[in-house]
């Protein structure tokens, strides 16, 4: 194996191996796998593995207990099933990258977290998990259509039912109580460039907001929720906060009730006492990267290892899973199992 690590942060703590699912070995290395697995996750567009001998109605025969995790963009039916995609067209398409962006400017695409992580990856997880519960109940398996653009469509869930209430107007993006619309939600930039956020929502939090800035009192801010004041009200609190070092509203604000924070970079956020003490961000063979979340109180979460190489582990997998030493010479002469 290599003497370094991978690159990829997203494969720590697992072993890998590497199967060539175009040689019919291969195939069936796979799926003798299959049959101890508890579970299988794939990411290919709709109908691969099945092209490849190993959909879900093969892997089932083999293990009628296995959840079957599909884990695609657009879902395995639809009119768009097939198109290629990312992050940014699931989340458009599920109508929540039309309302991240500010008033009069267009939409922001917020990095791939809302699909490909939130609406996708912890779907698949949550599904994949939900699968394995009731397998236990039932004894049988069952496929997981994870889509990113569904989950990321359960994420937009509260605003669908504000949108309903009268609550959310979404057809004027960047107006709302939460889309940078209120004077008292939103990310202001201070005295030395850098950036802090506010969320006094609540009257109480608004009162500790209005009295740390030096607002209490002040008339044009007592009517909170006048959706038609907070444009001007946004421009004057901006003012005021430009006044000020990002440091200096941290010494103000900080561990009030103001609900504040500042704007950090991943940096910055790995060096900030708060994280620093829950040791958010831990070092892995030399490379820093966030610890594993949520926390438990007995069976606590450790990263096992830095990110394989594929194929690292091909030899040791087969072999731990019961496949004689002279079948794991075999496949790996033949190309059907690839060590690194």
């Amino acid at each position: 194996a290599p003497d370094t690590p991978g690159f990829d942060i997203l494969q720590r703590g697992r072993r890998n191996i590497a199967i060539d699912l175009k040689n019919p070995e291969g195939v069936e290395t796979l799926l003798k796998l299959v049959e101890s697995a508890d579970a299988l996750i794939e990411g290919f567009r709709p109908g691969v593995m099945e092209r490849l001998g190993v959909g879900p109605d093969v892997c089932g025969a083999r293990n009628p207990r296995l959840v079957f995790g599909r884990m695609t963009g657009w879902g395995q039916t639809g009119m768009y099933a097939n198109a290629a995609g990312h992050d940014i067209n699931y989340i458009s398409l599920a109508g929540a990258l039309a309302h991240f962006g500010r008033a009069g400017e267009g939409p922001v695409p917020p990095m791939n977290m809302v699909g490909d992580f939130g609406g996708g990856g912890m779907f698949l997880a949550f599904g994949v998990v939900c699968g394995l519960l009731e397998a236990v109940k039932s004894g049988k398996g069952q496929v997981v259509d994870a889509a990113m653009v569904d989950g990321t469509a359960v994420l937009m869930t509260m605003f669908w039912a504000f949108s309903q209430m009268g609550v959310h107007d979404e057809n004027a993006r960047g107006t709302n109580l939460l889309d940078t619309g209120a004077h008292f939600y939103d990310a202001y930039e201070c005295k030395d460039g850098k950036y802090i956020s506010i969320g006094s929502i609540e009257t109480q939090f608004y009162a500790e907001l209005l009295k740390l800035t030096g607002l209490e009192g002040d008339p044009e801010f007592a009517k909170q929720m006048d959706k038609s004041q907070w444009p001007h009200l946004k421009k004057r609190i901006a003012e005021v906060f430009k006044s000020k070092t990002r440091d200096e509203w941290c010494s103000i604000m900080e561990a009030t009730d103001v609900c504040f924070a500042p704007v950090l970079t991943m940096s910055e956020a790995a060096a900030h006492p708060h994280n620093v003490e829950r040791n958010m961000i831990i070092d892995v063979a030399g490379v820093k990267q966030p610890g594993p979340a949520p926390r438990f109180s007995r069976t606590v979460p450790e990263v096992a290892s830095a990110p394989a190489h594929p194929g690292q582990h091909s030899r040791e997998i087969l072999e731990s899973w019961g496949f004689p030493v002279s079948e794991v010479e075999r496949l790996l002469a033949s190309g059907a199992v690839v060590d690194a």
